[in-house]
């Protein structure tokens, strides 16, 4: 019943069709890591190139307001104002460096690696 020429010819197809869906598998695989990382260094490099940007800006925007501030005070007094000012801004990111960092960049880089498609 189970040794018929038919039955094994079946089964053969049945072998080819798996070799065949397991090859096709991988290369999905293959390619899905392949979009994962390229959209991952593009958000790296996307990040670092506005991240240069905005410390540009503040740069001058620090020398700005240091110079607006020594119309008003000492030229030295108000370059201390802007460090001050920076120093709180440190203290603040690092207290509250979970919520602000840590918690959102975690939920980025999951839904950037984890497709939510199916």
């Amino acid at each position: 019943m189970f040794s018929n020429d038919r039955n094994i010819e079946t089964i053969g197809q049945l072998v080819e069709a798996m070799k065949e869906y397991i090859g096709l598998q991988r290369d999905y695989m293959k390619l899905d890591v392949v979009e994962k990382v390229v959209r991952l260094i593009t958000a790296i490099t996307l990040t670092v190139v506005l991240s240069l940007l905005i410390i540009l800006i503040l740069i001058y925007l620090s020398f700005a307001a240091a110079y607006a501030l020594g119309t008003v005070m000492s030229q030295a007094a108000a370059f201390v104002i802007v460090a001050a000012v920076y120093l709180f801004i440190f203290l603040l990111l690092l207290a509250f460096r979970k919520q602000w960092i840590e918690r959102p960049v975690v939920k980025f880089l999951a839904s950037l690696l984890i497709d939510k498609q199916v």
